[in-house]
């Protein structure tokens, strides 16, 4: 595995400041970050660009109607842009705005460039105008009088205004187009595109006399330049064209411009069209990836179905978000959002995989080894697949990262996560301590497999960071390894690179698992719940602990036979569990509370009466068998996720019920 050297220039759209952004926005915005921390992580000199572009008649005349100017209206605006990437980790080199003096000269002196080579020329414009999309139409192209692109009423404008002659250089586009098939990714967009040119290229009115909210053409100041080739020029402004020369000649042609499909044609016709006339290379690609749906549709304040990224941020926080939109849908293809799909790929993935794996591995560690990283000894086949399961995983995401094939690249990774939660079932680390103070074979291999759990840990750490910075860095902080992680490339990969004596430090775990609002309503029969009337602590013990209770005087049951259908009994679902941690809780001395291993990814939490039975350290590494559909609830201020079973004695003693031989936690007890 080696690293590159080069550059990667990689840019957003520049996002219209009209109003607040949604989540379709930041699925372009998560994508360009995550490519750009790949490219980092491969060690090539990257420059991420995002921004706003701020000019156009929708703006003047929303301002107008807020009783403010134009750049207030959009300073305002502009800076939710700017906390909403803070929130989700976009990690860019720079935010540009449209309104900044640099970008100001530099579109005014591509416009006064090409107008002096006669590719721009004065004339009368008469058609169709949509301001939502700030885009000329031909009638033919209208639909049912309305605009194709968003389907809102067009305007019949007449007016002085100037003219590029995107016609001059159509031929010269279709050429370069099909020497160059990857300068319009996916296929699909290219083909559109190749269809538009083919039909004919009008020249484009890129001047507007009717408002001044706009960059002056220098050479009529009466006009101001159109919205579409003003924005696009943003891309030549961000890598210091005009003001930083070197930078400009490191960064430029960009390697991807990265859009939303409905408007790869401003990107993929007009945008190469400008740079030919003013003589500089074309980018590299255009990449226009699908739209973010709700319920099929496409996102849009005027249907009132956008989804606010800050709101998910809130109850599931940035990385979850982010996982979301880079795995769920195929990159380029449209996808679909809902909070439910959200919910289950966190649950399934980060809570069930990931989580899992990182508690489990380090909760291990530091029972056996006080948190601190072994020597390892001489490996075992299951030990090399692991290792052999690393270099593979690392090579496939890097080629599908450079492929563009993100939400792949992802699934990918997970394999690597799957195996490892799998390698700790083969290996039976608890089985090995056991044996260990009589068999020095024992101990010596219970190193090694905790040395590969640690290694495995750091690798997972390194190839999730680029996706989700927040929880690549705290599993590197519970690793406790010196070296900052921003630090690490991707020769970093290579296996035994975590030093023996490493002190581990386990947190929480990193992604609880969601339970829906309705069940976390819902309290299980006989458990106390809060704002609910409290049980006495005795009866609430009982129940924690299995234990049936005994009807208060006056208030017994009408007895029947007892007996129980084969339904009935399916319902109950009883689960091997393995416990991780046990202590007790403040102020009930009936009560523990246990951490359990269900196989689900993550640890659930047990409140137990068997505080006056058990100490709490006897219980750790424990095969106990729970009831684990059963609703939660919160018994002294603890949330409880099940029941654990236990037999009682005539004389009250109290025996948890376990299983003898090792089975893998979530076993089914039948």
């Amino acid at each position: 595995m080696g690293e590159t050297s080069g550059k990667f220039y990689v840019t957003t759209p520049i996002y219209y400041p009209s109003d607040r952004l949604h989540i379709g926005h930041a699925y372009t915005t998560t994508a360009a970050d995550a490519l750009a921390r790949w490219h980092r992580f491969l060690g090539e000199e990257v420059f991420f660009l995002t921004g706003s572009d701020e000019h156009g008649q929708k703006i003047q005349r929303k301002a107008e109607a807020r009783g403010v100017s134009p750049q207030q209206y959009v300073d305002e605006i502009v800076a939710t842009f700017k906390e909403l990437w803070k929130r989700l980790d976009i990690q860019y080199d720079r935010f540009i705005r449209t309104t900044d003096p640099d970008h100001v000269r530099v579109a005014r002196y591509i416009f006064k460039t090409i107008y002096e080579k006669g590719d721009i020329y004065k004339s009368t414009y008469e058609g169709w105008y949509c301001v939502q999309c700030e885009t000329f139409w031909l009638e033919s192209k209208l639909v049912e009088g309305k605009c194709p692109d968003c389907g809102r009423p067009v305007e019949w404008l007449e007016e002085e205004s100037y003219f590029f002659r995107l016609s001059k250089y159509a031929d010269r586009l279709l050429r370069h187009i099909r020497e160059h098939p990857e300068f319009i990714q996916p296929p699909s967009r290219r083909n559109e595109m190749v269809a538009f040119i083919e039909q004919g290229l009008e020249d484009l009115c890129v001047s507007r006399t009717t408002f001044d909210w706009g960059i002056p053409v220098p050479v009529d100041e009466r006009h101001v330049i159109y919205v579409w080739f003003d924005a696009l020029t943003n891309y030549l402004t961000g890598v210091g064209y005009l003001e930083e020369p070197a930078k400009f000649a490191r960064y430029w042609p960009a390697d991807l411009h990265l859009v939303g499909k409905e408007i790869v044609r401003f990107h993929t016709i007009i945008w190469p069209i400008i740079l030919m006339a003013a003589d500089l290379p074309l980018p590299k690609q255009v990449f226009g990836h699908g739209w973010l749906l709700f319920d099929q549709q496409k996102m849009s304040k005027s249907r009132g179905n956008v989804v606010d990224p800050n709101v998910l941020i809130d109850r599931y926080g940035s990385d979850a978000i982010r996982y979301f939109l880079l795995r769920e849908v195929s990159f380029g293809q449209d996808g679909n959002f809902s909070e439910q799909a959200l919910i289950d790929r966190t649950n399934a993935d980060l809570a069930n995989d990931l989580g899992n794996l990182v508690y489990r591995a380090l909760s291990i560690l530091e029972r056996y080894e006080q948190g601190i990283v072994p020597e390892p000894g001489p490996e075992q086949p299951v030990d090399r697949e692991l290792v052999e399961l690393a270099e593979q995983v690392a090579s496939e995401a890097n080629r599908r990262m450079l492929e563009l094939d993100i939400n792949t690249a992802l699934a990918t990774i997970w394999r690597f996560v799957g195996r490892a939660n799998k390698y700790i079932d083969q290996t039976e680390p608890w089985q090995l301590n056991r044996r260990r103070p009589q068999d020095p074979a024992a101990a010596e291999r219970l190193r090694t497999v905790l040395y590969h759990l640690a290694e495995a840990l750091r690798v997972t750490a390194l190839l999730v960071a680029p996706f989700l910075p927040k929880t690549g860095q705290a599993i590197w902080e519970q690793l406790g390894i010196d070296e900052p992680l921003a630090s690490q490339r991707f020769s970093d990969l290579s296996w035994g690179r975590i030093r023996p004596g490493t002190r581990t430090r386990r947190g929480q775990p990193l992604f609880p698992r969601i339970l829906g609002e309705e069940s976390a309503r819902q309290v299980p029969v006989g458990q106390e719940s809060q704002g609910a009337p409290a049980a006495s602590e005795g009866a609430t013990a009982r129940a924690a602990a299995g234990v049936a209770q005994t009807p208060a005087p006056g208030g017994e049951a009408q007895e029947d036979d007892g007996l129980i259908g084969i339904e009935e009994f399916a319902r109950v679902r009883l689960r091997v569990a393995t416990v991780l941690e046990a202590g007790r809780i403040p102020g009930a001395d009936r009560l523990l509370k246990l951490q359990v291993d269900l196989g689900e990814g993550r640890p659930r939490q047990i409140v137990a009466g068997i505080a006056r039975h058990y100490a709490p350290e006897s219980l750790v590494g424990k095969r106990i068998v729970v009831v684990a559909n059963l609703k939660p609830a919160t018994l002294r201020g603890e949330r409880s996720e099940g029941m654990l079973l236990a037999a009682t004695a005539p004389d009250g003693q109290l025996t948890l019920v376990t299983v003898e031989e090792p089975v893998p936690p979530g076993s089914v007890v039948k």
